[in-house]
């Protein structure tokens, strides 16, 4: 009886790389598409905030200003009261600045109490700041209002800062999961050398958990710079408003906006964005990948 030989079957070499060809076009014009679905608005915004005022509901659809000119930024910066743009990038600057400090250095040392220190009911304790994080801001926003108007501190920067100086439940799990990549015996080492607890917080845990540190920075900054309503509530004085809230200041419902000025100064507003993105950008993702040590 005799038995078929099976043959391999022979796929040209032309056609599988024509095959992976394809596939790397669709996914690089797939790609492309979305990039310029999500940077389209930043840019008719930049592109709106050179246009004239007449020019800017009338040639909606395009990008490039029929005569560009940049007498809404110099408008924009004038700002409105009395009171210039300039001040409201200071107070942003202020608060985002001091919020980022507060919030990457109060998030670390309860990270690292967390990680590395065993103590009492420390399950507990855990589970109750992780629980925090399903609290809704709405639901604090009351509270947190009476106890500042009780303490006579409306109208101040103290409600905006006091918070951020006691952690934030999201760093926190962020900054001990790349506390835990770290090896015990490291700390194990540095107690042998007669090293504290606090020694080896700032000697061996912060600097190996700098990108860890630079991605909540990044995200803390971005979060307080972009804050509408914690501000909105708390302050009162043109003086002591943010950009954010300044920005909303500059419509108004009955009399003209000057969406010109509104347009420019929100372009400005995401500058800061922009250049700590594109400083920090390769500590931000390895700091979001959480992982450790290699090696």
């Amino acid at each position: 009886m005799s038995t078929m030989s099976t043959q391999p079957t022979y796929v040209p070499k032309t056609s599988w790389w024509g095959k992976k060809i394809t596939k790397t076009l669709i996914y690089q014009i797939s790609v492309f598409l979305l990039g310029v679905v999500m940077i389209y608005p930043i840019l008719w915004l930049f592109a709106s905030s050179l246009k004239a005022p007449d020019e800017i509901w009338t040639n909606v659809s395009s990008l490039i200003p029929n005569n560009p000119t940049f007498e809404n930024y110099a408008s924009g910066w004038a700002g409105f009261g009395g009171v210039t743009f300039a001040t409201f990038y200071l107070n942003s600057f202020i608060y985002a600045g001091v919020t980022t400090i507060a919030t990457v250095l109060s998030s670390a040392v309860v990270a690292y109490g967390f990680a590395r220190i065993r103590f009492f009911a420390r399950s507990f304790w855990f589970t109750c700041m992780i629980l925090t994080l399903m609290l809704p801001i709405q639901v604090q926003i009351i509270p947190q209002y009476i106890v500042f108007s009780w303490l006579d501190w409306i109208n101040t920067f103290i409600p905006l800062l006091l918070p951020r100086f006691f952690g934030n439940p999201f760093f926190i799990f962020l900054i001990m999961q790349f506390i835990r990549g770290i090896p015990t015996d490291l700390d194990e080492a540095a107690e042998i050398d007669g090293c504290s607890k606090a020694g080896i917080f700032f000697r061996i845990i912060l600097p190996l958990t700098q990108p860890a540190l630079v991605t909540t920075a990044i995200f803390a900054f971005y979060w307080t710079w972009d804050d509408f309503l914690t501000p909105l509530i708390y302050l009162n004085d043109i003086k002591l408003f943010t950009v954010s809230v300044a920005l909303r200041s500059f419509s108004d419902p009955s009399a003209a906006t000057n969406w010109g000025a509104v347009f420019a100064m929100s372009a400005l507003s995401l500058v800061p964005v922009f250049v700590l993105f594109v400083m920090f950008q390769k500590y931000l993702v390895e700091g979001i990948s959480t992982s450790g040590l290699k090696g």
